[in-house]
């Protein structure tokens, strides 16, 4: 008893209750290491120790006294104070380098799973000590079980595959080589998060068939499912020794009745045709953990888009609020509710809130591809998905609760997650967790799982499990159609509806339409839920008939993907943010049309009603294209396409809620497309340059290359349907000169393909849409012109064939991309040939002869409109006088070569004295009120006509200045 005379200090710290069993376990255990002489060298901290992981673990206890060389090996060789490498457990077994245990080579699987078995306990007292003596954080408990699982299955593995092609023959892969299985690690194992007694989730797969060359002709798959099922003998079957780990392979394809193992080509066919909504869930955590790994990250790209769909995935709040009801009522129905892992606040709770966004948004945010739950709790904080708080507060809480759950395991080494119920039980579990007794320790446990419940009830809305939408049933019964319509009619009165009669056969026509009759019966669920809430919000607006009749447009253009349905049933204020917008413009719900990813925007009113800024677009494209590989155009398209449709989403529901002026919209706008115009340029380039190399430039950081922008863009002041007017300008001193890459182009042909590039990805029209509409009719020569013209071509272009509309054009000529060097020399260019002095009166009629023309082409005949462009009166003329001016007025004053929008222009020209004050704040007044009214009517969903009783005065002003200058 010299060992324990050593620690009876420690003795003291126990609850009363507890000394006399730790006394009398640890005497006996320090009677066997007299009586077999072991040698152990204790350490201050393993006497300080020793007591309370006696006292918390009765598995420890037993294992040491029934093989006290066990923890002499672990104190003495300094395994027992060590922190392990992630290969420790797989070199301890290959190598057999732990002293004190049996250590004969293995030549049988009865001898094999004899020293999994004592290796696994060694190593399961380890990890137990650290973990209840202190000495471990959380993190460390996780990731040694983790690895201690990954290497038992494979060396397991690695022997009997061995055996069995000594026996039977080695299966090969196409090119030759031996073919070997994979082994999938599901759950906690797959994220490196298993518990102390957990199972171990696995699936089997292979990568390709064949028959092996024995005298039976065994398929590969006879021979890789005996290699299974022995493999699953070794780890599962309990011997005198125990067992390795208890394996469950249940989450296979078609579970029990499935194969045990499947070709990666089965395997793909059953996660595209045949697997649920629940394996997606499963699937979140899966990592290889043995095997082959170099075929098998072939199989785990293909899980990749089974699990992240590539849009937001909002039908997973209902999946898995479903999934957490059946486990609920089934720990009611076994009274087992005290459950820290499946019941309510538990960790299970807590998985589900990371998973749920991780399944919603995991596809287009790569980051929450992630496996651990924690890293995951941690992006979701950062990313504001969820509040910080709530974020901090789950991470505490899943530290505190998996303690708990390894420490209920290590007691007796039993995979359970109930709370003891047993005083003795309860006592130890409190002491463990350095709690004085078990009421203490319970007021804290469920004070973190009343936290985390509520957490889960705000992310999963749990109040609409019974089907409730929380709407009056007045809107269910309207959705429903359970009354005649005279009862229905009235009910639609309650909600603000004013055509009752015209409402009410809209909804059923959306109803029985073909859209919703296609529904599948989840789809279905969730548009009964939704339309009550719809029909609710409709008091919310000046106009619910109008609104009412927008979203149905909207809904059945998307019923297709009942997704983002979902998303609005399970965010009401999303559903709010569309009423709203809606009620204001149809545009909106036109576009959501279109581009119903956008639907994603509507939860966020921060960023939905503030448009970013050109340094801060620059800044968002640039992070989106850095995942963009340089040669995947497909993919940088639709990256493009969907940044510019989020920003103009922006940009419009601000524009829609006042909080932007007229303005600002433009600029906005402007903004949005200059940011794409400038990367669509860089990428294009590096596509090229990739390919053919570069052509004879300055220096590295010039491309000789420049984008110049016309009319609105050019201008400042595109619209949300606003086309692209461009000229591609290139300058190289030799266009004969060769590319320096391994295929080798002139630089002319480089150029000339640059264009077309820049060209095809802005214009061409994909399934996510199209950038931008592109009219390159303003380069030399228009559409029968080079597509790319060398600068200094351009230059004498302008100077001696260009017409006069061309150099109106020029006016509103801007460098928007490209080449610093060349926007210096495009700028000197167009200052050189704006204020060249012209004929004033020649100048003027060819002027006015083109605004006649125009007019005559494209205004509208009807006496009672107004185009806001093309009448008398209208935009065009504004525009018209200001280009005839500052072709004019250029010479006398390079000064007005310096703007190209028109309010500035509009200011030059005033202060240069061509137009009056007075006529200059008309004019100003004037452009930028029709502008409004342009960007109204593009929202209401009309054409930029309007009656012209409502413009009439400022027109008739418009003209009378119109004369009083061109005429």
């Amino acid at each position: 008893m010299s060992f324990i005379k050593n620690i009876e200090s420690e003795f003291a710290a126990l609850p009363d209750q507890l000394r006399a069993t730790v006394i009398d376990s640890l005497t006996k255990w320090d009677e066997r290491v007299t009586e077999l002489k072991l040698n152990i060298n204790p350490t201050p901290a393993f006497n300080a120790s020793i007591v309370r992981v006696w006292c918390s673990s009765l598995f420890v206890a037993e294992s040491c006294t029934r093989k006290p060389e066990l923890l002499a090996d672990l104190v003495n060789s300094g395994d027992l104070s060590a922190v392990y490498s992630e290969n420790n457990y797989a070199e301890k077994l290959v190598l057999s380098s732990a002293e004190g245990l049996a250590h004969t080579p293995v030549e049988t699987q009865a001898e094999l799973m004899t020293k999994l078995r004592d290796f696994r306990r060694r190593e399961m007292v380890r990890i137990a000590w650290r973990d209840l003596a202190g000495w471990a954080e959380l993190s460390e408990t996780l990731a040694d079980l983790s690895h201690l699982a990954d290497a038992c299955i494979q060396y397991a593995l690695d022997f009997l595959y061995q055996e069995a092609c000594e026996l039977r023959g080695t299966p090969l892969l196409s090119d030759g080589s031996p073919q070997q299985i994979v082994v999938l690690g599901m759950g906690k194992l797959g994220a490196y998060e298993l518990n102390y007694s957990s199972d171990i989730d696995l699936i089997f797969a292979y990568a390709e068939d064949g028959v092996l060359p024995d005298r039976k002709e065994t398929s590969y798959g006879e021979f890789f499912t005996k290699l299974c099922r022995n493999l699953i003998k070794v780890l599962d079957e309990i011997t005198v020794d125990g067992f390795v780990f208890r394996t469950d392979i249940r989450l296979r394809p078609y579970g029990d009745s499935g194969p045990i193992i499947m070709t990666f080509d089965g395997m793909e066919n059953y996660y595209q045709t045949q697997a649920r909504e629940w394996e997606r869930y499963a699937m979140i955590k899966v990592r290889q953990v043995a095997g082959d790994f170099k075929v098998g990250a072939q199989l785990m790209a293909m899980f990749r888009p089974f699990v992240y769909r590539r849009y937001l995935d909002y039908g997973a709040f209902e999946e898995l609020r479903s999934l957490k009801a059946q486990i609920t009522q089934e720990l009611r129905r076994k009274d087992r509710m005290e459950n820290i892992k499946l019941g309510p606040g538990g960790i299970r709770e807590i998985e589900f809130i990371g998973q749920a966004f991780q399944l919603i948004r995991g596809g287009n945010d790569k980051a929450l591809q992630t496996r651990p739950i924690l890293d995951v709790l941690q992006l979701l904080g950062d990313r504001e998905l969820l509040a910080q708080q709530d974020a901090d507060q789950l991470m505490q809480s899943y530290r505190f609760l998996r303690r708990v759950e390894n420490h209920i395991q290590q007691y007796q080494d039993q995979q359970t997650h109930d709370l003891p119920t047993n005083p003795a039980a309860q006592q130890i579990l409190a002491y463990s967790l350095d709690y004085p007794d078990w009421p203490s320790f319970k007021q804290d446990l469920d004070k973190v799982r009343v936290q985390v419940h509520e957490v889960f009830d705000q992310v999963f809305s749990l109040s609409k499990q019974d089907g409730s939408t929380g709407s009056p049933r007045t809107a269910q019964r309207i959705w429903a159609c359970v009354a005649d319509d005279s009862e229905l009619m009235d009910h639609l009165k309650e909600w603000g509806i004013q055509d009752t009669g015209a409402m009410l056969a809209a909804i059923k026509d959306f109803k029985h339409s073909a859209a919703v009759r296609r529904l599948t019966a989840k789809g279905a669920g969730v548009l009964d839920r939704l339309m009550p809430q719809l029909i609710e919000a409709m008091r919310q607006v000046a106009n619910p008939d109008e609104t009412l009749m927008r979203i149905l447009g909207l809904f059945g253009a998307v019923a297709g993907r009942n997704v983002y349905l979902s998303l609005l049933s399970e965010n009401p204020g999303a559903l709010s943010q569309l009423v709203k917008l809606s009620s204001a413009s149809s545009w909106i719900c036109d576009y959501l049309s279109l581009y119903p990813v956008l639907f994603d925007e509507l939860l966020d009113t921060r960023s939905l009603y503030e448009p970013l800024k050109k340094a801060d677009l620059d800044r968002q494209l640039r992070v989106l294209l850095a995942h963009v590989e340089v040669q995947d155009l497909e993919q940088l398209m639709v990256v493009l396409r969907q940044f510019k449709q989020l920003n103009v989403l922006r940009v419009a529901a601000a524009d829609i809620m006042g909080v932007i002026p007229l303005m600002v919209v433009s600029d906005y706008l402007t903004y949005i497309a200059e940011s794409i115009v400038s990367h669509v340029v860089e990428r294009a380039w590096l596509m090229l340059t990739d390919k053919h190399g570069q052509p004879p430039v300055t220096d590295n950081t010039s491309i000789g290359f420049a984008v110049i922008g016309f009319g609105k863009l050019g201008g400042i002041e595109l619209g949300y349907g606003s086309d692209l007017d461009l000229v591609f300008l290139y300058d190289c001193k030799d266009g004969n000169a060769m590319t320096d890459g391994a295929k080798p182009i002139s630089c002319a042909q480089f150029y000339g393909r640059l264009g077309l590039k820049v060209r095809h990805i802005l214009d061409t029209k994909m399934l996510s849409g199209i950038l931008y509409e592109v009219d390159m009719r303003l380069r030399p020569n228009g559409d029968s012109g080079l597509l790319v013209s060398h600068i200094n071509a351009y230059e004498d272009y302008l100077k001696n064939q260009a017409w006069t509309w061309e150099l109106q054009a020029l006016v509103r000529g801007r460098f928007i991309a490209g080449d610093p060097r060349l926007k210096v020399q495009y700028e000197a260019i167009r200052s050189r040939i704006l204020s060249l002095p012209r004929d004033t009166d020649v100048l003027k009629k060819e002027v006015r002869e083109m605004r006649e023309k125009m007019r005559e082409a494209l205004a509208t005949k009807d006496k009672d409109k107004f185009d806001l462009k093309q009448s008398k009166g209208g935009i065009a003329d504004i525009e018209f006088i200001v280009q005839f001016g500052v072709l004019d007025q250029a010479a006398l004053n390079v000064a007005l070569t310096t703007y190209t929008d028109n309010v500035r222009l509009l200011e030059g020209l005033q202060q240069q004295g061509f137009i009056s004050k007075a006529d200059q704040e008309t004019l100003k007044n004037a452009y930028c009120t029709y502008r409004d009214f342009g960007h109204k009517q593009v929202l209401q969903g009309d054409k930029a006509v309007i009656a012209e009783a409502e413009v009439a005065k400022m027109s008739a002003q418009v003209e009378q200045i119109w004369h009083g200058y061109m005429e």
